[in-house]
């Protein structure tokens, strides 16, 4: 008889040293909300001096994790409120997707300069104006991303799931957290790891700022890393790293691997009876009392919002299912028609005030900022290209091994959410060494802000690939190229292409800390459009900083527009039915 290795049963008895530790967690939890609190309220000062000593870094990393997570629960909202928005509402669609675009194309830098002076104007006795313009600045690098994915995976959600949502009376609430988030739910999560890592991704930037002579900073990891990088101290950069390194392991143990252990559940899925995978953290709760019962009430407040509803009869079974929204009440139109006449008032003002500052620019200006547009588009290309031929086979591999994603996810979140702009002063000197310029080494350090939402979108597009469709590909011994080209490349490509969509726009924005870098007391740049914008948000030159932002946004806008929606509408024409 064949003897077979039995896996031991985790232990889940109560535990009062768990108990312990959850309430250590609160206590901390509410003593740092009182630390920030008071960073908040502290006045604001002309020239903020930045603790280089080792003993400053913890509140440092707890201010700027603080910002990150304030920064992504108002771009979750943002993406649940306007993702459901655009699908639902189909005469705001057409306004809402192309301004989308818009915004994501727009440089972060060509936005902080203006924001950081009105909000100081607005809050001028406390530090609350840079802290919100530094949320804010982290917002704009986190929730293009999200959007896009989660109003592409309501595109893409089956039509039997909201045919059943019809059948069972479901309003609003109970089709979003019943069906909606639950389909979305894994893309969603690898969006808001890549998001959180392309709003830490201009931490420095966000956190330094100067402009009229004065210089604004708030106190952070980013702000102790530049200050650590103009005075060349190289004990004080490490000991930032090490702190960031920190702050990202953390946040991956504590928050992404439950979340995405928990996401697994909802996978679209023909077999049943399976159990429901836990990670070890939830494991360990489970032996707390203190944390059941916070658990359980939770869990009333819960059942108290999901209310049943009523159960199927004959009337609503001739519902017929789809998605397009029933009719706007009168009530819709009159908040739809006031919220467009503000957009529309808003738009006219900053048209106006655009249009008097590009008609201060020059021709020489113009005839510039063409040609560094051609050359970093190039740059842009072959950093897109490059990732695409790692990030693809490896995406695919994450996707298809839940186990090797638990053990690789650590180092890739590690590597992804690090801000990279700290090391590339480091990375500078590598492409220096191996006798190379800033030119062309500046594709290396574009290639970190673009490769991250290839590899997390492919990763979750590859996930959610129900294990029917795998045991079929399996069952038609699908090998090699054919398995790529028949299985794999079609199960992946909406979320492949959205993540050239995100990672074309942050590939873009980076090239504003890639073209123009800043090591000690050197400056080293490169010819582009990056660089361009960089000089002129150093100099306060609004004229020319509003030019180069807007034909940046102009050139993603069409090559969104003209390429990629195209190809997103093909795939999910064509592909959807897979995943």
């Amino acid at each position: 008889m064949a003897l077979t290795a039995v896996k031991p049963v985790l232990d889940r008895r109560p535990a009062p040293w768990m108990d312990v530790v959850v309430l250590g967690a609160v206590a901390a939890f509410a003593l740092g909300i009182m630390q920030i609190a008071a960073q908040w309220r502290h006045p604001l000062l002309e020239q903020v001096k930045i603790d280089l000593s080792l003993r400053a870094l913890p509140k440092y990393a707890l201010f700027s994790f603080a910002r990150g997570w304030i920064a992504y629960f108002f771009s979750l909202l943002f993406t649940l409120v306007v993702a459901s928005w655009a699908f639902y509402d189909l005469a705001a669609r057409r306004y809402i997707i192309p301004a989308l675009d818009v915004l994501q194309s727009m440089p972060v830098t060509t936005f902080l300069p203006s924001l950081e002076l009105a909000m100081v104007s607005i809050f001028h006795r406390s530090n609350t104006g840079l802290e919100l313009a530094c949320i804010f600045a982290i917002f704009l690098g986190q929730v293009w991303n999200m959007t896009f994915s989660y109003y592409d995976s309501l595109r893409g959600t089956p039509a039997d799931f909201r045919m059943l949502g019809t059948l069972y009376n479901f309003n609003w609430w109970h089709r979003f957290w019943r069906i909606e988030l639950p389909f979305g739910a894994q893309g969603l999560l690898y969006n808001s790891m890549v998001s959180m890592a392309g709003g830490w991704f201009f931490l420095n930037v966000c956190e330094t700022f100067s402009s009229g002579g004065k210089d604004f900073r708030v106190p952070g990891i980013g702000s102790y890393m530049q200050l650590a990088t103009e005075q060349g101290n190289i004990k004080a950069q490490i000991c930032g790293v090490v702190a960031m390194g920190g702050v990202i392991l953390v946040t991956d143990r504590l928050i992404w691997t439950p979340l995405i252990v928990w996401s697994r559940r909802f996978k679209q899925d023909d077999f049943g009876g399976s159990r429901a995978p836990q990670s070890r953290l939830q494991v360990w709760l489970a032996r707390s009392v203190t944390w059941q019962r916070i658990l359980s009430g939770v869990q009333k407040s819960q059942q108290k919002l999901l209310r049943p509803v009523s159960p199927p009869n004959a009337e609503t079974s001739l519902i017929a299912p789809g998605s397009t929204p029933p009719p706007q009440s009168r009530g819709n139109k009159i908040l739809y028609s006031v919220i467009i006449t503000l957009l529309v008032l808003l738009l006219g003002w900053g048209g106006l005030h655009l249009v008097w500052l590009l008609a201060q620019v020059h021709f020489h200006d113009w005839t510039e900022i063409v040609r560094d547009t051609g050359i970093t588009f190039v740059r842009v290309l072959a950093a897109l290209v490059i990732g695409t031929l790692w990030t693809v086979p490896c995406g695919i591999w994450i996707g298809l091994n839940p186990k090797l994603s638990n053990r690789l996810q650590p180092f890739i979140q590690f590597v992804a959410s690090f801000p990279a702009p700290m090391l590339y002063p480091w990375l500078l000197g590598m492409i220096f060494f191996l006798h190379g310029t800033l030119q062309t080494g500046s594709v290396l350090l574009i290639l970190f802000g673009t490769q991250w939402y290839i590899l997390f979108n492919v990763a979750g597009a590859t996930a959610a690939i129900p294990n029917d469709m795998i045991s079929c590909a399996e069952v038609l011994r699908l090998k090699g190229w054919s398995r790529w080209t028949k299985f794999l490349i079609p199960a992946i490509l909406p979320g492949l292409i959205t993540g050239w969509l995100t990672g074309a726009g942050g590939a873009w924005n980076a090239t504003i800390v890639a073209e123009y870098v800043t090591s000690g007391s050197q400056v080293f740049q490169a010819t582009g459009l990056g660089a361009y914008i960089t000089r002129a948000g150093n100099a306060s030159d609004f004229p020319r900083l509003a030019a180069a932002g807007l034909v940046m946004a102009g050139v993603v806008v069409m090559i969104n527009r003209l390429v990629w929606k195209r190809l997103q509408t093909l795939a999910n024409d064509r592909c959807r039915f897979i995943t």
